[in-house]
């Protein structure tokens, strides 16, 4: 068995003609940060669906933690079981749900007693630095804050793994600077192995350890220095 956290293992998915993943492997340390970069349509958004398990592989088989995950045509561990954080591009926050109803959802579909929901809410509240905001509905909230949010559920079930599909694309320049340096303090202090989708050469620089192409469904390419050079993404 590889040391490796994560293991994606020649893994194929398909909607129906068009093949999102084609033949993929990967491998991810414990506590290692990762940036995927690579064409719109290239599959890095189904690789994140795939490992969370709201999809299934069609071949190929996925391990977390050195236990296996899914395999051919079947999701072995359901998502509420994974302890995996995802943030999405869109958020997908609850809209009639508070921000504190956001993170209690999380909390009773991990299977954390509700005697500790508060103090866990409150604590990751704070770390995401919206403590006050506990009570409010996404729409009442700025675009940063919503992001604030998102991260804040991704974290109050205490994740082993962190998923991010693009998360600050929709800010601007100087709140996505400010959100970027947050999280890259947070995966420090919480130690989390992250996975971090994004087309911004400034976000690889500050998230990730390590760099990985995807083109076609497939790795393009893995720098081999652990560089973080880039060409441009669409």
């Amino acid at each position: 068995m590889s040391a490796a956290f994560l293991q994606v293992a020649g893994v194929t998915k398909s909607f129906g003609r068009q093949r999102a993943l084609d033949r993929m492997s990967l491998e991810i340390a414990d506590g290692e940060a990762v940036a995927i970069l690579g064409p719109s349509g290239c599959g890095k958004t189904t690789l994140l669906r795939l490992v969370a398990g709201l999809d299934v592989p069609d071949e190929g088989g996925i391990v977390l933690g050195g236990r296996e995950v899914a395999r051919a045509g079947r999701n072995l561990v359901p998502p509420h079981e994974r302890l995996i954080g995802f943030v999405f591009q869109d958020l997908a926050l609850w809209p009639h749900l508070t921000v504190r109803g956001n993170l209690t959802f999380v909390l009773g579909s991990v299977g954390v007693a509700r005697a500790a929901w508060d103090a866990r809410v409150r604590g990751v509240l704070e770390l995401v630095r919206i403590g006050a905001l506990a009570d409010r509905y996404p729409h009442q909230l700025s675009g940063g804050e919503q992001q604030r949010a998102a991260l804040a559920r991704a974290l109050v079930g205490q994740p082993r793994l962190l998923l991010l599909d693009e998360p600050f694309s929709s800010l601007d320049p100087e709140l996505r600077l400010v959100l970027r340096g947050e999280l890259v303090a947070l995966r420090q202090t919480l130690a989390l192995t992250t996975v971090y989708v994004t087309h911004d050469p400034e976000d690889v620089r500050a998230v990730a350890d390590r760099v990985v192409r995807m083109q076609a469904g497939r790795i393009d390419a893995v720098p081999a220095d652990g560089s973080h050079s880039s060409h441009s993404e669409d």
